[in-house]
């Protein structure tokens, strides 16, 4: 079990995200790029360069266009991952604690051979699971609102035990946690793969309405990331119908509500989530080259 901590939220139903997509497919270009694809390209059309032949070693690990063309959509699909988490007791934090590391284990290994396939460096997150207030190179935590967070500078995997039991409206369901771990987890795989670097180069230089749509095409991205992961582990989960509307439901929960525009909105949140869940494949979550009525 690694030193550390962390955790995010949300999935979707497979039926939702597909018949959501097939809704939204007016709005998306006529002409894809194929790595931007955010239906998810067949894999001869992510593989292909501009000329049709498969690029090389070097042209998939060395790239300047990290939200678009990026090494992390070359592989295809996670992979079946197995993980076999304890049970989950939300009124005990201990029994809380060991079910997200176990979870978190699982992260580790499943992205990390994903890495390994795209021929990308990869290091596991830091855990830090925290049971009282404390400060992170990120601020402060807990922070209103807040009860679990991804911090760049010192890729940390924040969690708070208790607080994410008290943030959650009384959801003792453990795939709502399987998936709040998970979206947080898919931050690290942002950053991981240089997203979060060019994400902040350009919000940096963006007024504050495109600032707001960047921050929300990050997020998307990590729901669906997060539906990624829980879509390749949930045959070992034991998660069915009812878990995927249940993180769903949960997702829809932690979406933008009025005064806020930084996560998108439940269809969006939900969208994305179902799509991550049902396609497996890092490469249908290019949040970056949607059409924008895909990422309010």
């Amino acid at each position: 079990m690694g030193v550390g901590a962390s955790l995010s939220l949300g999935t979707g139903l497979a039926a939702v995200g597909f018949t959501g997509f097939l809704a939204f497919s007016a709005l998306l270009p006529s002409a894809q790029p194929a790595w931007g694809n955010p239906l998810g390209p067949a894999p001869g059309q992510l593989l292909a360069g501009d000329d049709g032949d498969a690029p090389s070693e070097a042209e998939r690990v060395s790239v300047d266009d990290p939200l678009g063309r990026n090494p992390l959509y070359v592989p295809g699909e996670l992979g079946e991952v197995t993980c076999t988490p304890p049970a989950m007791d939300t009124e005990d934090p201990e029994s809380m604690e060991a079910f997200v590391h176990a979870i978190a284990d699982c992260l580790d290994q499943a992205w990390g051979e994903y890495f390994e396939e795209a021929g990308v460096p990869f290091s596991s997150p830091n855990r830090v699971y925290w049971h009282a207030e404390g400060h992170s190179p990120c601020g402060p935590f807990p922070s209103e609102g807040t009860a679990a967070f991804y911090c760049q500078a010192n890729q940390g995997l924040y969690l708070g035990v208790e607080d994410i039991v008290a943030a959650s409206a009384g959801n003792d369901a453990p795939e709502a946690y399987t998936f709040l771990l998970s979206h947080e987890y898919g931050h690290h795989v942002q950053g991981q793969s240089r997203i979060l670097a060019e994400f902040r180069t350009l919000r940096a230089d963006s007024g504050d309405e495109t600032a707001q749509e960047l921050t929300r095409r990050k997020e998307l991205q990590a729901n669906c990331l997060g539906g990624v992961f829980v879509g390749a582990s949930e045959e070992s989960l034991g998660y069915g119908a009812s878990e995927r509307a249940n993180i769903l439901d949960d997702v829809g929960r932690r979406s933008d509500r009025s005064g806020t525009s930084t996560h998108g909105s439940v269809e969006n949140g939900r969208l994305w989530t179902a799509h991550g869940l049902d396609r497996v494949d890092p490469a249908s979550c290019n949040t970056w080259e949607a059409h924008e009525e895909l990422v309010r």
